[in-house]
Formats: C-alpha cells, structure tokens, sequence
C-alpha cells in the first residue's frame, strides 16, 4: 500500500525519486545487481510508457527523474521486480551475509516475505520547470562527486551525465524534456 506522501497525483509531471536499500546496504556494489535495475528500466521504457530523464546509482541508493502514465504503479511493479531478482541473485551468489542483513532489516509488518530490498515509498517530487528538473539533475549526477568517489560527474558511469554531454550512457534516457 502506498502511503499518501509516496503518492503521485498528476502524471503528465515528471518526479524525482529516491528508492533506498533497506539498512543502506551496499547491494549495488555488484554489477550484476545494477544491471538488474537497467534490465528493469529498459522493460519498462518498452511496456509501460516510462521517461527516464535522468538517474545515479550509488552503492546503496539510487535517485530518478521519471514519467509514466501510472507512475505509482510503475514504481511499485519496479521495486517489487528488482527486489526478486536481486534476492535470486544474492542466493545464487550466496551472500549469505548481505543476505542476513536483508532478513534483519525486514519491517515486522511484511509478513509476506523473509527478506526486505527496498525501504518503503521512493519520496515523489513533482518537477514543475527547468529550474528544478536542473536543479535535480545536477544533484543527481554531482552525488559520486561529493561523496568523494569521482572528480567529474562523467567519470561515474552510473549515472546520466553521460547522456548530457553527449556521450553514450548505459541506458537511454530523455535529455530533452521540454
């Protein structure tokens, strides 16, 4: 059930969105985890009429910029998604550490599964101009930088700065919004 701050009211807006790992755990420190929310998102491009407008993905954490249709139900059906395969993966792998954690930090509620991914909501914002949607992609794509992980925002490949210099990224994303 989506909480009625996590909800999103109009959709012709794009948002930002964070969605977190559960405890911070550093998931995405595998490539093969990363590729999962990429695989995800391109389904998505194709299927449900989902804009990416812009994106980073950090260890434990990652921001978007995105539009659909029934952006609540994409968001949903993409957490709940990457959260399977990234559980298939980590048990293939057999992270039985990571995996612990992942059961440690389940919220008592969820009784429907052993193990929690993701926290719950991903933190909506409407992007209402072209001062904020730069304002966030410049946040987006400055985070490895000021974490200290890269000096330039290009050097992160994680993220849509490449898109923006264009330069080709891992993923398609929509540089021109307006």
């Amino acid at each position: 059930m989506t909480r009625s701050r996590d909800k999103i009211y109009e959709n012709e807006f794009p948002y930002f969105m964070t969605c977190t790992i559960v405890g911070w755990l550093p998931v995405f420190i595998r490539p093969e985890a990363v590729e999962i929310i990429f695989d995800s998102w391109r389904h998505l491009q194709q299927e449900r009429e989902f804009r990416l407008f812009g994106y980073v993905i950090l260890e434990n954490h990652l921001h978007l910029i995105a539009s659909a249709p029934e952006l609540t139900n994409v968001m949903q059906s993409f957490k709940s998604f990457t959260a399977r395969r990234i559980l298939d993966l980590l048990k293939r792998r057999a992270a039985i550490v990571l995996l612990r954690q992942l059961r440690a930090n389940k919220l008592r509620h969820k009784t429907d599964s052993e193990f929690q991914v993701w926290q719950e909501g991903n933190h909506p914002q409407q992007i209402q101009d072209d001062e904020m949607m730069w304002q966030k992609i410049e946040y987006m794509h400055n985070n490895p930088v000021a974490r200290g992980y890269v000096d330039d925002p290009l050097h992160w490949c994680r993220s849509s700065a490449r898109n923006y210099a264009s330069q080709p990224g891992l993923i398609d994303v929509v540089t021109d919004w307006r």
